[in-house]
Protein backbone atom coordinates (compact mmCIF):
# COMPACT_ATOMS: atom_id res chain seq x y z
CA UNK A 1 0.00 0.00 0.00
CA UNK A 2 0.93 3.78 -0.77
CA UNK A 3 0.21 6.90 0.97
CA UNK A 4 1.17 10.60 -0.37
CA UNK A 5 3.67 12.27 1.54
CA UNK A 6 3.99 15.95 2.21
CA UNK A 7 4.88 16.75 -1.55
CA UNK A 8 1.74 14.75 -2.64
CA UNK A 9 4.07 11.90 -4.33
CA UNK A 10 3.13 8.42 -3.23
CA UNK A 11 5.48 6.78 -0.59
CA UNK A 12 5.21 3.22 -0.03
CA UNK A 13 4.46 2.02 3.31
CA UNK A 14 6.18 -0.69 5.08
CA UNK A 15 4.22 -3.64 6.70
CA UNK A 16 4.51 -6.71 9.01
CA UNK A 17 1.95 -9.24 8.69
CA UNK A 18 0.12 -7.65 6.33
CA UNK A 19 -0.26 -4.67 8.48
CA UNK A 20 1.41 -1.29 9.21
CA UNK A 21 4.55 -2.00 11.11
CA UNK A 22 3.59 0.42 13.64
CA UNK A 23 0.98 -1.17 14.61
CA UNK A 24 3.32 -3.49 16.21
CA UNK A 25 4.67 -0.15 18.34
CA UNK A 26 0.93 0.68 19.87
CA UNK A 27 0.25 -3.53 20.17
CA UNK A 28 3.23 -3.67 22.48
CA UNK A 29 2.91 0.06 23.73
CA UNK A 30 -0.84 -0.76 24.83
CA UNK A 31 -0.03 -4.37 26.02
CA UNK A 32 2.06 -3.00 28.19
CA UNK A 33 0.35 -0.08 29.56
CA UNK A 34 -2.62 -2.06 30.28
CA UNK A 35 -0.38 -4.52 31.83
CA UNK A 36 0.18 -1.91 34.36
CA UNK A 37 -3.04 -0.60 34.67
CA UNK A 38 -4.81 -4.16 35.79
CA UNK A 39 -1.71 -5.07 37.73
CA UNK A 40 -2.23 -2.56 39.78
CA UNK A 41 -6.20 -2.64 40.05
CA UNK A 42 -5.90 -5.88 40.72
CA UNK A 43 -4.63 -4.89 44.11
CA UNK A 44 -5.76 -1.48 44.89
CA UNK A 45 -8.95 -2.56 46.49
CA UNK A 46 -7.05 -4.94 48.82
CA UNK A 47 -4.01 -2.22 49.39
CA UNK A 48 -6.32 -0.12 50.28
CA UNK A 49 -8.48 -2.40 53.13
CA UNK A 50 -5.15 -4.36 54.35
CA UNK A 51 -2.49 -1.68 54.35
CA UNK A 52 -3.61 1.38 54.88
CA UNK A 53 -6.88 -0.03 56.62
CA UNK A 54 -9.67 1.93 55.05
CA UNK A 55 -12.80 0.33 55.73
CA UNK A 56 -14.16 -1.90 52.76
CA UNK A 57 -17.06 1.52 52.37
CA UNK A 58 -14.17 4.16 52.91
CA UNK A 59 -12.39 1.97 49.98
CA UNK A 60 -14.77 1.45 47.55
CA UNK A 61 -15.32 5.08 47.43
CA UNK A 62 -11.78 5.86 46.78
CA UNK A 63 -11.49 3.32 44.01
CA UNK A 64 -14.97 4.50 42.38
CA UNK A 65 -13.81 8.06 42.53
CA UNK A 66 -10.01 7.11 40.92
CA UNK A 67 -12.18 5.19 38.39
CA UNK A 68 -14.68 7.60 37.46
CA UNK A 69 -11.66 10.10 37.01
CA UNK A 70 -9.83 7.42 34.99
CA UNK A 71 -12.75 7.76 32.54
CA UNK A 72 -13.09 11.64 32.45
CA UNK A 73 -9.66 12.30 32.05
CA UNK A 74 -9.51 11.55 28.35
CA UNK A 75 -12.28 13.69 27.01
CA UNK A 76 -9.91 16.29 27.76
CA UNK A 77 -6.73 14.39 26.64
CA UNK A 78 -8.38 13.64 23.60
CA UNK A 79 -9.35 17.56 23.09
CA UNK A 80 -5.88 18.69 23.63
CA UNK A 81 -4.30 15.98 21.52
CA UNK A 82 -6.66 17.21 18.53
CA UNK A 83 -5.92 21.06 19.09
CA UNK A 84 -2.86 21.38 20.07
CA UNK A 85 -0.43 18.28 20.67
CA UNK A 86 -1.38 15.50 18.35
CA UNK A 87 -1.79 12.07 19.26
CA UNK A 88 0.93 10.82 19.48
CA UNK A 89 3.20 13.70 21.43
CA UNK A 90 0.17 13.18 24.16
CA UNK A 91 0.97 9.53 24.42
CA UNK A 92 4.67 9.82 25.14
CA UNK A 93 3.46 12.82 28.18
CA UNK A 94 1.15 9.94 29.19
CA UNK A 95 3.29 7.00 29.57
CA UNK A 96 5.47 8.91 31.25
CA UNK A 97 3.46 10.33 34.26
CA UNK A 98 2.07 6.28 33.95
CA UNK A 99 5.45 5.14 34.85
CA UNK A 100 5.67 7.86 37.68
CA UNK A 101 2.45 7.18 39.32
CA UNK A 102 3.07 3.34 39.31
CA UNK A 103 6.49 3.59 40.32
CA UNK A 104 4.95 5.70 43.12
CA UNK A 105 2.74 3.35 43.90
CA UNK A 106 5.48 0.89 45.21
CA UNK A 107 6.57 3.29 47.70
CA UNK A 108 4.06 1.57 50.97
CA UNK A 109 5.59 3.22 53.75
CA UNK A 110 3.98 1.98 57.56
CA UNK A 111 0.75 2.08 55.83
CA UNK A 112 -2.12 1.75 58.79
CA UNK A 113 -1.81 0.04 62.49
CA UNK A 114 -4.71 -1.15 64.17
CA UNK A 115 -5.05 -0.85 68.01
CA UNK A 116 -7.25 -2.63 70.66
CA UNK A 117 -8.19 -0.72 73.92
CA UNK A 118 -9.21 -3.50 76.58
CA UNK A 119 -10.11 -2.36 80.33
CA UNK A 120 -8.32 0.84 79.34
CA UNK A 121 -5.28 -1.00 77.97
CA UNK A 122 -4.07 -0.75 74.27
CA UNK A 123 -3.13 -3.73 72.29
CA UNK A 124 -1.16 -3.14 68.91
CA UNK A 125 -2.60 -5.61 66.11
CA UNK A 126 -0.87 -7.11 63.33
CA UNK A 127 -1.19 -9.63 60.35
CA UNK A 128 0.40 -12.18 59.10
CA UNK A 129 0.15 -12.54 54.96
CA UNK A 130 -2.48 -10.53 52.50
CA UNK A 131 -4.04 -13.99 51.24
CA UNK A 132 -7.54 -15.44 52.41
CA UNK A 133 -6.04 -17.02 55.14
CA UNK A 134 -4.41 -14.30 57.26
CA UNK A 135 -3.90 -14.26 60.75
CA UNK A 136 -4.88 -11.45 63.36
CA UNK A 137 -1.99 -10.95 66.33
CA UNK A 138 -2.43 -8.64 69.37
CA UNK A 139 1.02 -7.59 70.65
CA UNK A 140 1.98 -7.95 74.10
CA UNK A 141 4.99 -6.92 75.40
CA UNK A 142 7.71 -8.78 73.59
CA UNK A 143 4.67 -11.60 72.68
CA UNK A 144 2.41 -11.78 69.71
CA UNK A 145 -1.43 -13.78 71.25
CA UNK A 146 -3.22 -14.95 67.76
CA UNK A 147 -6.98 -13.86 68.17
CA UNK A 148 -9.85 -13.50 65.87
CA UNK A 149 -12.06 -11.10 66.00
CA UNK A 150 -16.22 -12.52 65.82
CA UNK A 151 -19.51 -11.35 66.79
CA UNK A 152 -18.84 -13.14 69.95
CA UNK A 153 -16.08 -11.06 71.02
CA UNK A 154 -12.67 -11.47 70.93
CA UNK A 155 -11.24 -15.01 70.82
CA UNK A 156 -7.78 -16.51 71.65
CA UNK A 157 -6.49 -19.16 68.98
CA UNK A 158 -3.59 -21.66 68.97
CA UNK A 159 -0.65 -20.76 66.63
CA UNK A 160 -0.62 -22.88 63.60
CA UNK A 161 1.18 -26.07 65.13
CA UNK A 162 0.84 -25.89 68.38
CA UNK A 163 -1.46 -28.00 70.95
CA UNK A 164 -5.07 -27.20 72.16
CA UNK A 165 -5.38 -24.66 74.75
CA UNK A 166 -1.32 -23.24 74.17
CA UNK A 167 -3.19 -19.81 72.50
CA UNK A 168 -4.88 -19.57 75.84
CA UNK A 169 -1.83 -19.95 78.03
CA UNK A 170 0.10 -17.68 75.98
CA UNK A 171 -2.49 -14.80 76.41
CA UNK A 172 -2.54 -15.79 80.30
CA UNK A 173 1.03 -15.47 80.44
CA UNK A 174 1.38 -12.41 78.55
CA UNK A 175 -1.38 -10.41 80.78
CA UNK A 176 -3.88 -10.41 77.60
CA UNK A 177 -7.65 -11.54 78.28
CA UNK A 178 -8.44 -14.75 78.04
CA UNK A 179 -12.24 -13.89 77.19
CA UNK A 180 -13.51 -10.21 75.73
CA UNK A 181 -17.13 -9.45 74.96
CA UNK A 182 -18.38 -7.40 71.51
CA UNK A 183 -18.70 -4.83 74.23
CA UNK A 184 -15.89 -5.16 76.22
CA UNK A 185 -12.99 -3.22 73.61
CA UNK A 186 -12.59 -0.44 71.14
CA UNK A 187 -10.95 -0.17 68.23
CA UNK A 188 -8.75 2.75 66.24
CA UNK A 189 -6.84 3.11 62.85
CA UNK A 190 -3.46 5.10 63.31
CA UNK A 191 -2.48 6.10 59.40
CA UNK A 192 1.07 6.53 58.03
CA UNK A 193 0.82 10.51 57.31
CA UNK A 194 3.56 10.68 55.05
CA UNK A 195 2.52 7.25 52.94
CA UNK A 196 -1.01 8.71 52.79
CA UNK A 197 -0.38 11.64 50.59
CA UNK A 198 2.01 9.87 48.55
CA UNK A 199 -0.71 7.11 47.45
CA UNK A 200 -3.04 9.70 46.76
CA UNK A 201 -0.27 11.21 44.46
CA UNK A 202 0.44 7.68 42.44
CA UNK A 203 -3.12 7.63 41.96
CA UNK A 204 -3.13 11.40 40.26
CA UNK A 205 -0.39 10.47 38.32
CA UNK A 206 -1.94 7.97 36.85
CA UNK A 207 -5.34 9.53 36.25
CA UNK A 208 -3.66 12.22 34.58
CA UNK A 209 -1.20 10.39 32.67
CA UNK A 210 -4.06 7.84 31.59
CA UNK A 211 -6.08 10.90 30.11
CA UNK A 212 -3.21 12.08 28.03
CA UNK A 213 -2.73 8.16 27.03
CA UNK A 214 -5.98 6.06 26.40
CA UNK A 215 -7.70 7.74 23.87
CA UNK A 216 -5.15 8.94 22.37
CA UNK A 217 -2.89 5.88 21.46
CA UNK A 218 -6.07 4.21 19.66
CA UNK A 219 -6.21 7.43 17.52
CA UNK A 220 -2.74 6.86 16.20
CA UNK A 221 -4.62 3.17 15.33
CA UNK A 222 -6.66 5.14 13.11
CA UNK A 223 -4.00 7.08 11.47
CA UNK A 224 -2.14 4.13 10.56
CA UNK A 225 -4.81 3.40 7.80
CA UNK A 226 -6.73 5.64 5.10
CA UNK A 227 -10.10 5.99 5.67
CA UNK A 228 -11.56 3.01 3.43
CA UNK A 229 -8.28 0.30 4.18
CA UNK A 230 -9.95 -2.91 4.73
CA UNK A 231 -7.53 -3.76 7.07
CA UNK A 232 -8.80 -1.51 9.72
CA UNK A 233 -11.08 -3.21 11.63
CA UNK A 234 -8.36 -6.32 11.80
CA UNK A 235 -6.04 -3.87 12.96
CA UNK A 236 -8.20 -2.57 15.64
CA UNK A 237 -8.64 -6.63 16.74
CA UNK A 238 -4.98 -7.26 16.86
CA UNK A 239 -5.06 -4.29 18.97
CA UNK A 240 -7.79 -5.16 21.20
CA UNK A 241 -6.01 -8.45 22.04
CA UNK A 242 -2.87 -6.61 22.83
CA UNK A 243 -4.86 -4.86 25.62
CA UNK A 244 -6.32 -8.28 26.92
CA UNK A 245 -3.09 -10.04 26.41
CA UNK A 246 -1.53 -7.18 28.72
CA UNK A 247 -4.24 -7.39 31.50
CA UNK A 248 -4.17 -11.80 31.50
CA UNK A 249 -0.22 -11.23 32.33
CA UNK A 250 -0.77 -8.20 34.67
CA UNK A 251 -3.90 -9.92 36.82
CA UNK A 252 -1.56 -13.17 36.93
CA UNK A 253 2.01 -11.88 37.35
CA UNK A 254 1.18 -8.48 39.41
CA UNK A 255 -1.15 -10.13 41.50
CA UNK A 256 0.58 -12.98 42.32
CA UNK A 257 3.53 -11.14 43.63
CA UNK A 258 1.39 -8.62 45.43
CA UNK A 259 -0.16 -10.86 47.52
CA UNK A 260 2.51 -13.61 48.25
CA UNK A 261 5.74 -10.97 48.48
CA UNK A 262 4.78 -7.73 49.34
CA UNK A 263 2.45 -4.79 48.04
CA UNK A 264 5.76 -3.17 46.28
CA UNK A 265 6.75 -6.41 44.33
CA UNK A 266 3.10 -6.30 42.72
CA UNK A 267 3.31 -2.53 41.95
CA UNK A 268 6.90 -2.46 40.96
CA UNK A 269 6.03 -4.85 38.35
CA UNK A 270 3.46 -2.62 37.20
CA UNK A 271 5.67 0.10 36.60
CA UNK A 272 8.45 -1.85 35.20
CA UNK A 273 5.89 -2.52 32.58
CA UNK A 274 4.63 0.78 31.81
CA UNK A 275 8.49 1.51 31.52
CA UNK A 276 8.83 -0.56 29.22
CA UNK A 277 5.53 0.52 27.30
CA UNK A 278 7.28 4.11 26.86
CA UNK A 279 10.58 3.23 25.75
CA UNK A 280 8.68 0.73 22.86
CA UNK A 281 6.59 3.87 22.05
CA UNK A 282 9.69 6.22 21.81
CA UNK A 283 12.48 4.02 20.02
CA UNK A 284 9.48 2.62 17.82
CA UNK A 285 8.65 6.31 16.70
CA UNK A 286 10.15 5.85 13.16
CA UNK A 287 7.75 3.18 12.66
CA UNK A 288 5.22 5.17 12.91
CA UNK A 289 5.65 6.98 10.08
CA UNK A 290 4.69 10.39 11.27
CA UNK A 291 1.17 9.31 12.11
CA UNK A 292 -0.52 10.98 14.68
CA UNK A 293 0.67 14.23 14.25
CA UNK A 294 -1.52 17.33 14.84
CA UNK A 295 -3.65 19.19 12.40
CA UNK A 296 -1.74 22.09 12.46
CA UNK A 297 2.58 22.64 12.74
CA UNK A 298 3.44 22.52 15.95
CA UNK A 299 6.62 24.51 15.48
CA UNK A 300 6.23 28.18 16.61
CA UNK A 301 2.90 27.76 18.51
CA UNK A 302 3.04 28.39 22.06
CA UNK A 303 0.49 29.30 24.73
CA UNK A 304 1.14 32.19 27.49
CA UNK A 305 3.95 32.21 25.72
CA UNK A 306 5.42 29.20 26.54
CA UNK A 307 6.18 27.13 23.34
CA UNK A 308 3.37 24.06 23.22
CA UNK A 309 5.39 20.89 23.89
CA UNK A 310 6.80 21.95 27.35
CA UNK A 311 3.48 23.97 27.69
CA UNK A 312 1.26 20.43 28.04
CA UNK A 313 4.48 18.60 30.06
CA UNK A 314 4.34 21.23 32.66
CA UNK A 315 0.20 21.81 32.52
CA UNK A 316 0.07 17.51 33.16
CA UNK A 317 2.12 17.79 35.92
CA UNK A 318 0.31 20.73 37.01
CA UNK A 319 -2.87 19.00 36.49
CA UNK A 320 -1.65 16.22 38.80
CA UNK A 321 -2.01 18.85 42.07
CA UNK A 322 -6.12 19.40 41.66
CA UNK A 323 -6.78 16.05 41.19
CA UNK A 324 -4.56 14.58 44.11
CA UNK A 325 -7.10 17.15 46.22
CA UNK A 326 -9.91 15.93 44.72
CA UNK A 327 -8.72 11.99 45.64
CA UNK A 328 -8.10 12.88 49.22
CA UNK A 329 -11.86 14.53 48.99
CA UNK A 330 -13.49 11.48 47.01
CA UNK A 331 -17.27 12.37 48.54
CA UNK A 332 -16.48 15.72 46.57
CA UNK A 333 -16.16 13.53 43.01
CA UNK A 334 -19.40 11.64 43.79
CA UNK A 335 -21.29 14.89 44.78
CA UNK A 336 -20.17 16.54 42.24
CA UNK A 337 -20.10 14.34 38.97
CA UNK A 338 -23.24 13.07 39.00
CA UNK A 339 -25.47 16.41 38.74
CA UNK A 340 -22.65 18.03 36.07
CA UNK A 341 -23.87 14.64 34.06
CA UNK A 342 -27.22 15.12 34.27
CA UNK A 343 -26.67 19.06 33.34
CA UNK A 344 -25.02 17.66 30.07
CA UNK A 345 -27.35 14.99 29.42
CA UNK A 346 -30.52 17.39 29.89
CA UNK A 347 -28.93 19.99 27.67
CA UNK A 348 -27.77 17.49 24.83
CA UNK A 349 -31.51 16.00 24.86
CA UNK A 350 -32.80 19.77 24.59
CA UNK A 351 -30.51 20.76 22.01
CA UNK A 352 -31.43 17.09 20.35
CA UNK A 353 -35.04 18.32 20.43
CA UNK A 354 -34.91 22.11 19.78
CA UNK A 355 -32.42 22.23 17.02
CA UNK A 356 -32.71 18.88 14.81
CA UNK A 357 -35.48 17.61 12.80
CA UNK A 358 -36.80 14.04 11.30
CA UNK A 359 -33.82 10.92 11.31
CA UNK A 360 -31.13 13.63 12.58
CA UNK A 361 -33.03 13.93 15.78
CA UNK A 362 -34.58 10.09 15.76
CA UNK A 363 -31.06 8.78 15.65
CA UNK A 364 -29.78 11.16 18.48
CA UNK A 365 -32.18 10.65 20.74
CA UNK A 366 -32.03 6.83 20.22
CA UNK A 367 -28.02 7.53 21.22
CA UNK A 368 -28.69 9.23 24.14
CA UNK A 369 -30.88 6.22 25.71
CA UNK A 370 -28.60 3.85 24.85
CA UNK A 371 -26.15 5.71 27.09
CA UNK A 372 -28.47 6.08 29.71
CA UNK A 373 -29.05 2.01 29.69
CA UNK A 374 -24.93 1.53 29.08
CA UNK A 375 -24.75 3.69 32.75
CA UNK A 376 -26.22 0.42 34.39
CA UNK A 377 -24.42 -1.75 32.54
CA UNK A 378 -21.19 -0.59 33.50
CA UNK A 379 -22.13 0.57 37.25
CA UNK A 380 -23.08 -3.56 37.29
CA UNK A 381 -19.84 -4.53 35.40
CA UNK A 382 -17.28 -2.16 37.31
CA UNK A 383 -18.09 -4.23 40.73
CA UNK A 384 -15.20 -6.29 39.36
CA UNK A 385 -12.30 -4.20 41.06
CA UNK A 386 -14.23 -3.37 44.37
CA UNK A 387 -17.13 -5.54 45.91
CA UNK A 388 -16.27 -9.05 43.63
CA UNK A 389 -12.72 -8.54 44.57
CA UNK A 390 -13.63 -8.33 48.51
CA UNK A 391 -15.61 -10.95 47.85
CA UNK A 392 -13.59 -13.14 46.60
CA UNK A 393 -11.03 -12.34 50.06
CA UNK A 394 -14.23 -11.93 52.39
CA UNK A 395 -16.49 -14.98 51.02
CA UNK A 396 -14.97 -17.21 48.63
CA UNK A 397 -12.95 -20.87 49.06
CA UNK A 398 -9.33 -19.64 47.26
CA UNK A 399 -7.81 -22.87 46.12
CA UNK A 400 -3.74 -23.11 47.47
CA UNK A 401 -2.32 -21.76 43.90
CA UNK A 402 -4.70 -18.92 43.64
CA UNK A 403 -5.44 -15.65 45.53
CA UNK A 404 -8.51 -13.15 45.54
CA UNK A 405 -6.64 -10.42 43.75
CA UNK A 406 -5.91 -12.85 40.95
CA UNK A 407 -9.47 -13.84 40.32
CA UNK A 408 -9.36 -10.20 37.89
CA UNK A 409 -7.55 -12.59 35.00
CA UNK A 410 -11.37 -14.58 34.38
CA UNK A 411 -12.29 -11.41 32.61
CA UNK A 412 -9.65 -10.34 30.08
CA UNK A 413 -8.93 -14.51 29.72
CA UNK A 414 -12.34 -15.50 28.69
CA UNK A 415 -12.14 -12.46 26.56
CA UNK A 416 -8.99 -13.23 24.43
CA UNK A 417 -10.86 -17.08 24.34
CA UNK A 418 -14.22 -15.85 22.98
CA UNK A 419 -13.96 -12.34 21.75
CA UNK A 420 -13.07 -13.44 18.13
CA UNK A 421 -15.59 -16.38 18.50
CA UNK A 422 -18.31 -13.40 19.02
CA UNK A 423 -16.41 -11.08 15.66
CA UNK A 424 -16.90 -14.16 13.91
CA UNK A 425 -20.39 -14.48 15.03
CA UNK A 426 -21.53 -11.44 14.07
CA UNK A 427 -20.21 -11.23 11.00
CA UNK A 428 -21.66 -14.74 10.19
CA UNK A 429 -25.18 -13.45 11.30
CA UNK A 430 -24.60 -10.31 9.20
CA UNK A 431 -24.55 -12.28 5.88
CA UNK A 432 -27.74 -13.83 6.53
CA UNK A 433 -29.45 -10.91 8.14
CA UNK A 434 -29.46 -11.89 11.35
CA UNK A 435 -27.66 -10.00 13.36
CA UNK A 436 -29.14 -8.28 16.78
CA UNK A 437 -29.30 -4.50 16.22
CA UNK A 438 -27.46 -2.38 18.59
CA UNK A 439 -30.59 -2.08 20.95
CA UNK A 440 -31.15 -5.91 21.38
CA UNK A 441 -26.82 -6.49 21.60
CA UNK A 442 -27.18 -3.81 24.91
CA UNK A 443 -30.16 -5.32 26.14
CA UNK A 444 -28.44 -8.95 25.96
CA UNK A 445 -25.29 -7.12 27.77
CA UNK A 446 -27.62 -5.96 30.65
CA UNK A 447 -29.27 -9.18 31.02
CA UNK A 448 -25.72 -11.03 31.15
CA UNK A 449 -24.41 -8.74 33.89
CA UNK A 450 -27.69 -9.43 35.76
CA UNK A 451 -27.66 -13.15 35.23
CA UNK A 452 -23.88 -13.15 37.01
CA UNK A 453 -25.19 -11.38 39.90
CA UNK A 454 -28.10 -14.46 40.01
CA UNK A 455 -25.29 -16.91 40.10
CA UNK A 456 -23.19 -15.49 42.98
CA UNK A 457 -26.40 -14.64 45.09
CA UNK A 458 -27.75 -18.58 44.62
CA UNK A 459 -24.27 -19.48 45.98
CA UNK A 460 -24.68 -17.57 48.97
CA UNK A 461 -27.90 -19.23 49.88
CA UNK A 462 -26.92 -22.95 48.60
CA UNK A 463 -23.17 -23.57 48.58
CA UNK A 464 -21.25 -21.59 50.98
CA UNK A 465 -19.71 -23.88 53.56
CA UNK A 466 -19.02 -24.16 57.25
CA UNK A 467 -16.77 -20.97 56.88
CA UNK A 468 -19.79 -19.04 55.06
CA UNK A 469 -17.60 -19.12 51.89
CA UNK A 470 -18.57 -20.24 48.22
CA UNK A 471 -16.90 -22.67 45.80
CA UNK A 472 -14.46 -20.19 43.65
CA UNK A 473 -16.55 -21.89 40.52
CA UNK A 474 -19.24 -19.25 40.95
CA UNK A 475 -17.35 -16.21 40.78
CA UNK A 476 -15.97 -17.61 37.62
CA UNK A 477 -19.28 -18.07 36.39
CA UNK A 478 -20.10 -14.35 37.32
CA UNK A 479 -17.29 -13.30 35.71
CA UNK A 480 -17.82 -15.55 32.10
CA UNK A 481 -21.66 -14.07 32.12
CA UNK A 482 -20.24 -10.44 33.11
CA UNK A 483 -17.48 -10.74 30.08
CA UNK A 484 -20.43 -12.21 27.69
CA UNK A 485 -22.27 -9.02 28.47
CA UNK A 486 -19.20 -7.23 27.63
CA UNK A 487 -18.36 -8.73 24.36
CA UNK A 488 -22.05 -7.47 23.58
CA UNK A 489 -21.86 -4.01 24.54
CA UNK A 490 -18.82 -2.48 24.97
CA UNK A 491 -17.36 -3.17 20.98
CA UNK A 492 -20.24 -1.22 19.83
CA UNK A 493 -20.62 1.36 22.37
CA UNK A 494 -17.84 3.55 20.51
CA UNK A 495 -19.40 3.05 16.95
CA UNK A 496 -22.79 3.71 17.66
CA UNK A 497 -22.00 6.93 19.17
CA UNK A 498 -20.09 7.26 15.77
CA UNK A 499 -23.03 6.30 13.42
CA UNK A 500 -25.64 7.84 15.40
CA UNK A 501 -24.74 11.44 16.07
CA UNK A 502 -24.91 14.20 14.22
CA UNK A 503 -21.68 15.14 12.33
CA UNK A 504 -21.28 18.64 13.87
CA UNK A 505 -21.50 17.34 17.39
CA UNK A 506 -19.69 13.76 17.05
CA UNK A 507 -16.91 15.18 19.51
CA UNK A 508 -19.66 16.42 21.77
CA UNK A 509 -21.19 12.93 21.93
CA UNK A 510 -18.43 11.05 22.73
CA UNK A 511 -17.59 13.38 25.43
CA UNK A 512 -20.88 12.22 27.26
CA UNK A 513 -19.91 8.75 26.22
CA UNK A 514 -16.90 9.24 28.75
CA UNK A 515 -19.05 11.17 30.82
CA UNK A 516 -21.66 8.70 30.84
CA UNK A 517 -18.63 5.31 31.85
CA UNK A 518 -17.25 8.04 34.12
CA UNK A 519 -20.66 8.51 35.86
CA UNK A 520 -21.26 4.52 36.13
CA UNK A 521 -18.64 4.44 38.11
CA UNK A 522 -19.56 6.13 40.89
CA UNK A 523 -22.66 4.74 40.93
CA UNK A 524 -20.58 1.36 41.34
CA UNK A 525 -19.57 2.84 43.94
CA UNK A 526 -22.39 3.57 45.79
CA UNK A 527 -23.75 -0.05 44.81
CA UNK A 528 -20.01 -1.55 46.39
CA UNK A 529 -20.47 0.33 49.81
CA UNK A 530 -23.93 -1.15 50.44
CA UNK A 531 -21.80 -4.43 50.44
CA UNK A 532 -19.38 -3.27 52.78
CA UNK A 533 -19.20 -4.97 56.80
CA UNK A 534 -17.19 -4.37 59.53
CA UNK A 535 -13.07 -5.20 59.59
CA UNK A 536 -10.59 -5.21 61.93
CA UNK A 537 -7.15 -5.06 60.50
CA UNK A 538 -8.50 -5.97 56.88
CA UNK A 539 -10.77 -8.98 58.12
CA UNK A 540 -13.97 -9.29 58.42
CA UNK A 541 -15.25 -9.93 61.65
CA UNK A 542 -18.60 -11.50 60.91
CA UNK A 543 -18.24 -13.39 57.99
CA UNK A 544 -21.55 -14.46 57.76
CA UNK A 545 -22.94 -11.19 57.91
CA UNK A 546 -20.77 -10.28 55.35
CA UNK A 547 -22.05 -13.46 52.84
CA UNK A 548 -25.57 -12.13 53.29
CA UNK A 549 -25.08 -9.04 52.66
CA UNK A 550 -23.39 -9.88 49.74
CA UNK A 551 -26.02 -12.51 48.76
CA UNK A 552 -28.68 -10.07 49.31
CA UNK A 553 -26.93 -6.70 47.53
CA UNK A 554 -26.06 -8.78 44.47
CA UNK A 555 -29.88 -10.32 44.35
CA UNK A 556 -30.85 -6.66 43.72
CA UNK A 557 -28.85 -5.61 41.19
CA UNK A 558 -29.04 -9.07 39.46
CA UNK A 559 -32.70 -8.80 39.61
CA UNK A 560 -32.37 -5.02 38.47
CA UNK A 561 -29.61 -5.79 35.15
CA UNK A 562 -32.25 -8.61 33.92
CA UNK A 563 -35.48 -6.74 34.34
CA UNK A 564 -33.80 -3.95 32.79
CA UNK A 565 -32.30 -5.83 29.84
CA UNK A 566 -35.98 -7.12 29.42
CA UNK A 567 -37.62 -3.84 28.94
CA UNK A 568 -34.90 -2.71 26.48
CA UNK A 569 -35.48 -5.92 24.55
CA UNK A 570 -39.06 -5.13 23.94
CA UNK A 571 -38.62 -1.38 23.54
CA UNK A 572 -35.93 -2.69 21.05
CA UNK A 573 -37.90 -2.24 17.82
CA UNK A 574 -39.08 0.85 18.58
CA UNK A 575 -35.25 1.95 18.65
CA UNK A 576 -34.44 0.30 15.97
CA UNK A 577 -36.95 2.00 14.20
CA UNK A 578 -35.44 5.54 15.51
CA UNK A 579 -31.93 4.55 14.19
CA UNK A 580 -33.11 4.96 10.81
CA UNK A 581 -31.53 2.76 8.53
CA UNK A 582 -28.65 2.45 10.89
CA UNK A 583 -27.86 -1.45 12.46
Amino acid sequence: MSTTDGGGAFAPRKTFLGHPRGLVILFLTEMWERFSYYGMRALLIFYLTQHFLFGPAEAQGIYAAYAALVYLMPVIGGLIADKYLGSRRAVIIGAALLVAGHFTMAFEGSGGKQYLTVGGTEYALEVEGRDTNRQIFAVVGDNRVPISILPEGVTIEDAEGQPAGSGAQAATAAGFPTQIAPDGYTTRVERDLSAEPILFLALSLIIVGVGFLKANISTVVGALYEKNDPRRDGGFTIFYVGINLGAVLATSLCAWLGIAYGWAYGFGLAGIGMLFGLITFILGQSWLEGRGEPSKPIEGRKLLGVPLVPFFWIAGLVAVFPTWLLMQRHALVEAVLIPVAMATFILVVGYTVLRLKGAERSRMLVAQVLIFFSVLFWALFEQAGSSLSLFADQSTQMPSWFNAAQTQLFNPAIIVIFGPIFAALWVWMAKRNIEPSTPVKFSMGLVFVGLGFLVLTWSTGNAANADFRVPLFFLFLTYFFHTLGELCLSPVGLSMITKLSVDRVVGLMMGVWFLSSSVAHIVAGLIAKATATDTVAGVVTNPELALQTYGSIFGTIGLVGVGVGVFLLVISPILKKGMAGVH
